[in-house]
Formats: C-alpha cells, structure tokens, sequence
C-alpha cells in the first residue's frame, strides 16, 4: 500500500479547489493596492475571497483581516490584552495568555469572565470541542472550521481567528475575524493595507485558495462528509481498543471533532509510535505540530490533569475526507503488530 497520510490537523492536503483558484489568482500581475486596471483586477479578486470567507463563516457583520495564519492572528487578537485562557490552548495562542485557567480531565474549560478569556472551539490535540460562552473576547475556531457548523454571527465571541490550511488551503494565510470598526492596533506597519491593520502587500494566490478552500468545505460539511469520517474514527478505535485493552482514548464519550483521536498506550512512548508508524508507511503524530519538529510530552494533557508519562505515551491519528475504510484497517493492523513486538520486548 502507498503511504498513508493520518495528520490532518497538522496540515491537510491541498484541495484541487484551491489549487486551481490559486493557479487562476497567479494571472492576476496587479498589486491590489494599485490604482491602474490590473491593479483593480487583483483588489476585485481579493475582495470576493474576502466576502467567500465572510459568506462561509457567517461573518457578514464582520471585519476580515488576512494575516499570514492563525499565529499573527493570534498576535493581533491578543497582545497587550492581558487575557485569561486554559493550558489546552495552542502555542499561538498560550504565549500570550495571561493567567492560566483549569481543564478538567474530560478537557472542558469553565469560563468565568467571558468578556477577558480566550478559548479554542476545538482542541487541535485531542479534537474535544468546547461550549464557547456568550461574549467570549477571542476564540481559535482553526481546527474546527469546516468540520463543525460554526458562524461567527451567532458564536457570540467578539473576535475569531483561523488558518487556511487545515481544511485544505494553502499554508501561510489566514483571517481574524472582528466587529465592524474595532479599532485594532496594527502590529505590523507600513502602506496601510487591510485598512490599516496588518500592512504588507496581501498575499493574493494564498487568499484565493483560502476562499476556495473554505467554500468547498462547507459544502462537505452541509453534506454529511464528516458523519462518514467519524465512523471510520470509532472504527479505528475500536480495533486498537481491543488488541490493546490498556490504551485510553482522551475525550472519548466527550463531544469531539469527528476526524481525531489520541490515545494514551502506557510504556509506549509517543515519539516511537510515531517513528514506528512512519517506517510503516502511515503519518500520524504525538501531538500539536507546533513545536518545529520536536516530540515532547503533551502540554494539553498536562493541563487535563493527566501525569508526565501518560502525556510522553499519546499518540493522535487525524483523518482527512479522502481516507478510507481500507486504510483504516490497513493501520490499525500494522500498529497492533508493533504493539504486541512492544509488549513482548517489554515482557
């Protein structure tokens, strides 16, 4: 069998939708800050993705800021704001946090100061989703978009952020999503484009892709794509649940993504699962991929209340609308056979 890619929420593959939106948007020469016919063009291009995105994510009484992905967005959202979240939260997001709020080891946040927290739709980790609270300042709907119902004018958060490459869009943009005329603090200076917020040269093919991206998968969604995936993510759980009776599958019973599961083995480490895998020709991973390239015990299940060695010893598979039955079995297969060469070295 060809290799297998299982680490969706890291990146997912390009969709051919906004392969070819982006392919069309390397046409377009004009700078969309110009003033000329080609560049009206590009500026008309990059306000129909802008109102694709808005129309997507329900976000019609909004502000679209394009950013370079959902860490910049994360930036403008919230540095200087001295906000509250939980130790569940993405990298992006945790650098700026400025007191830590509890997880429960079901990884539910109870927040208490809506109006002075952040707190991600779904965890990018575990795939548990969170009831996000009315008036929520800033919320990381990333992992979550186009897998979940999500709009932005009944979310009742006041600011959103995204990336464009998780649900197939190309890396390197993304959106933060605010009210209409929030005076925002430009973190990056210049030529005053995305109306003086995020100044910089908008990167076109990329928001063309993202707008395509988005589209098509809300179109999935509205069809009931993810229903199937979640069935091949029990399935999978199943199989592994029942050659390895030791192994605890995080979230399980909670509401989760439906794509996602990490579990916990003990005395197999992640690191080596994932190793283990890869040299079995499937991609999955030990966690965030947020941390350039290193493989260290989960900070998220740190913050559930789970112990150091449970942490190092978690694994997450993410599928993606293109895996298959067949290659659901064809891992579970290959990682019970390395898991009882574990447990019979270990013996």
């Amino acid at each position: 069998m060809a290799r297998v890619y299982l680490d969706h929420n890291a990146t997912a593959p390009l969709r051919p939708e906004a392969k070819a939106a982006m392919m069309s948007a390397m046409d377009v020469v004009g700078n969309p800050s110009s003033v000329h016919i080609e560049g009206r063009a590009a500026k008309s291009l990059m306000e129909k993705s802008r109102d694709q995105i808005a129309e997507a994510l329900g976000a019609g009484n909004a502000d679209i800021v394009f950013t370079s992905g959902a860490t910049e967005s994360a930036a403008l959202a919230l540095a200087g704001r001295d906000l509250k979240g939980s130790g569940i939260e993405h990298d992006a997001v945790g650098a700026w946090i400025d007191e830590v709020l509890p997880a429960d080891p079901m990884g539910q946040v109870f927040v208490t100061d809506p109006e002075n927290s952040t707190l991600q739709l779904a965890n990018s980790e575990t795939g548990i989703i969170q009831k996000l609270p009315n008036g929520l300042a800033v919320s990381d709907v990333t992992q979550a978009i186009g897998r979940l119902p999500f709009a932005y004018s009944w979310a009742g958060v006041e600011m959103v952020l995204a990336s464009a490459h998780k649900i197939g869009g190309p890396k390197g943009v993304g959106v933060l999503i605010i009210p209409q005329g929030y005076d925002l603090i430009a973190h990056q200076r210049g030529g005053g484009q995305e109306r003086g917020r995020r100044a910089g040269t908008e990167n076109l093919i990329g928001i063309a892709g993202f707008a395509a991206a988005l589209t098509a998968a809300q179109t999935d969604l509205a069809n009931g794509r993810w229903d199937e995936i979640a069935q091949l993510r029990d399935q999978l759980e199943a199989r592994i649940a029942d050659a390895a009776p030791d192994t605890i599958f995080i979230g399980k019973g909670a509401n989760r993504l439906p794509n996602t599961t990490a579990f916990v083995t003990p005395g197999w480490k992640g690191e080596t699962q994932v190793m283990a895998m890869d040299l079995a020709g499937f991609a999955i991973s030990a966690g965030s991929a947020c941390s350039s390239g290193k493989v260290k015990a989960s900070k998220v299940l740190r913050a559930m209340g789970f112990g150091e060695d449970d942490g190092a010893c978690m694994a997450r598979v993410s599928l993606g609308l293109d895996t298959t039955s067949d290659q659901v079995d064809a891992f579970a297969a290959a990682w019970i056979d390395r898991y009882k060469k574990m447990r019979a070295r270990a013996a």
